[in-house]
């Protein structure tokens, strides 16, 4: 089966800048005829305040020739307790209204595909419990396939056990948490997007992949990261017990760098209160 992942598209009626990688994203997703293609969050420039970003969205997504499962990123739901758009109720029902559930499950031959919402690690509140029973309950039920993890936020950026990495990674809390789940099971495969950095490594017998972002790099904002910097997206095959993962630069898509349009796309926020849209 081959499962195409997408990630970190940030694409917006208004906000225009990285709508263009759609038309070539999309040519090439007609070229490879995936079974299911799966989009690891950031869906949106910022659907976590404006309905409009998450309609126009979930128009472009019904154009894709597979069926596409969608886990949220911070720029569509909100991010940590303390940032200046912290995840919210009203940013996760937003979500589920326009776009669906906020994690899956999906089974195939051999394996079976969990998608969860990573900005709820760490928000230690009754949406975090609620997921991680809902987690407990998708591993356990998973009977004797092998399983694939799809999520927004890295597990880990640079070593599987550093300390509190802020914006960019999963806090060590909640983490110790995943871990001890995926002891337990037969994980396979922890695919997720975020850092706009392309990487793939193992942590014991489980493939991690960075799936690149199809739309900006970052430049000289953010310090280096493991990986590459590539536009693109990652094609997952499974068989049988084993996945392969490819990280491919898809053609005609063009490599922006968000340092350049920083201050359009995301001007620095107004001590303001949530948009009500």
């Amino acid at each position: 089966m081959k499962v195409i992942q997408i990630t970190d598209t940030h694409f917006s009626p208004s906000k225009t800048h990285f709508n263009s990688n759609w038309a070539p994203l999309l040519a090439w997703l007609e070229t490879e005829k995936p079974d299911l293609i799966i989009h690891t969050g950031d869906l949106t420039v910022d659907g976590a305040d404006h309905a409009d970003d998450m309609t126009f969205c979930m128009e472009l997504m019904r154009q894709a020739p597979a069926p596409v499962l969608i886990v949220p990123g911070n720029h569509d739901v909100g991010h940590l307790r303390g940032s200046p758009q912290p995840v919210t109720q009203t940013r996760l029902d937003r979500w589920l209204s326009l776009v669906g559930p906020d994690r899956f499950t999906c089974d195939i031959d051999g394996w079976r595909l969990i998608g969860f919402n990573s900005l709820l690690l760490g928000m230690e509140d009754e949406n975090e419990d609620a997921q991680l029973a809902w987690l407990e309950q998708a591993f356990a039920a998973a009977g004797d396939r092998r399983i694939a993890l799809f999520t927004h936020k890295p597990i880990f950026v640079d070593e599987p056990l550093e300390g509190d990495t802020g914006y960019w990674g999963i806090r060590p809390a909640p983490r110790a948490r995943l871990y001890d789940l995926m002891r337990q099971h037969d994980v396979g495969l922890v695919a997720t997007g975020h850092l706009h950095w392309a990487w793939q490594g193992t942590l014991n017998q489980t493939s991690l992949v960075w799936g690149p972002s199809s739309a900006f790099l970052i430049d000289t904002l953010e310090r280096e990261m493991p990986g590459e910097r590539l536009i693109g997206a990652v094609i997952h095959t499974f068989e049988g017990a084993t996945v392969s993962s490819e990280i491919v630069a898809v053609p005609g898509m063009t490599s922006y760098y968000i340092d350049d349009v920083i201050d359009e796309v995301y001007p620095k926020p107004q001590p303001a209160g949530e948009a009500a849209e």
